[in-house]
């Protein structure tokens, strides 16, 4: 599938990392792994990997490290930090950029700083579990609707082991909002002060009826108003999880291979009496992110892309077809 193709990685020795360098391998990319450390570089467990050392604090370190690939995924957080010298490194090169930002304000940073610069080129952030799945699954519930009243996306995780890397990004996040916390509605990102609201979601059999919070505001926020006319875009997490995950205590995932944790992700989008729903299914949020972004990958190389510049996954891909393509790794149904 993606024979012929060399993709340069940034962060290949991370979390998240080392899933998408498996997930090209496997589809038969070659690979550039490039990162800071060199050393945890020659310690991935793969043969026939080009490592290619590179800092974002030396912008010639990483036109060397991305010379002969023909697309940048950049999986190293926290974004605040990488996301931009990564972008402007595949913007001299002519090479499309990807990456799995789930951090807010990183993304919001992508559309506002690039969108002027990116055109002709392609630019997709949170190509991710956050942000990308949830965009293209609004998009592919929308149908033949041109707008709609409101989106809601509510996450049931099973756990949330947090790696290291979700944990710096957050606490750059939270830094950055001062401790506010944002929504998106009126059509605009808000800053807010006030409690998250504690509700009941009623998610498909077998899970039924659990307790999440309302407004835990995930990049779908920024990716889905990117493209579509939705003024109320709302993402909600199971109480438990959104425990866990900001609890020192919580172990991180398992190094090596995809943990137990199952996933569902329920998307009701309404416009005026109207409902449409469409949910999905699988199993650990990060490593599922590898076949989100090598597919992503995969399509863009092939051109099968429906806009350049800074682009989401739903604005720039056929949203059902790719949902498709997802099978084994995420299931994904209409529900009636």
């Amino acid at each position: 599938m993606g024979k012929g193709f060399d993709v340069a990685v940034f962060g290949a020795y991370g979390h998240t990392g080392r899933f998408v360098v498996a997930e090209l391998r496997e589809r038969g990319f070659g690979v550039l792994a490039v990162g800071r450390d060199e050393a945890k570089l020659r310690g991935l467990p793969w043969q026939g990997l080009d490592i290619r050392q590179a800092s974002v604090d030396d912008p010639a370190s990483l036109d060397r490290a991305f010379e002969g690939a023909d697309a940048v995924i950049n999986a190293a957080g926290p974004f605040a930090g990488t996301a931009a010298p990564v972008i402007e490194a595949a913007l001299r090169a002519g090479l499309p950029y990807l990456d799995v930002a789930a951090e807010i304000e990183a993304n919001i940073d992508t559309f506002a700083h690039f969108g002027d610069r990116a055109e002709g080129a392609t630019v997709i952030p949170a190509m991710a579990f956050f942000g990308g799945l949830g965009d293209l699954m609004v998009t592919a519930a929308m149908g033949d609707w041109t707008s709609a009243d409101e989106a809601h996306v509510a996450y049931a995780l099973s756990s949330w082991h947090p790696t290291g890397g979700t944990r710096a990004a957050g606490k750059v996040s939270r830094e950055r909002r001062n401790g506010q916390r944002i929504r998106f509605s009126g059509g605009r990102i808000e800053h807010r002060e006030d409690a998250l609201p504690t509700l009941d979601w009623d998610f498909p059999a077998p899970l039924g009826t659990r307790a999440v919070l309302g407004e835990f505001t995930m990049a779908d926020v920024v990716t889905v108003p990117s493209h579509l006319a939705i003024p109320e875009v709302t993402t909600y997490m199971t109480v438990d999880a959104a425990r866990e995950v900001v609890t020192p205590e919580t172990p991180a995932p398992p190094a090596d291979g995809p943990s137990s944790q199952e996933f569902v992700v329920d998307v009701v989008v309404r416009s005026g009496g109207e409902e449409r729903r469409i949910v999905a299914r699988g199993q650990d949020i990060y490593a599922v992110t590898a076949p989100l972004v090598v597919e992503a990958v995969q399509r863009v190389l092939d051109g099968r892309t429906k806009a350049t510049g800074v682009v989401s996954a739903g604005e720039v891909f056929d949203a059902p077809g790719f949902l498709a393509a997802l099978a084994p790794h995420v299931t994904v149904e209409t529900v009636a």
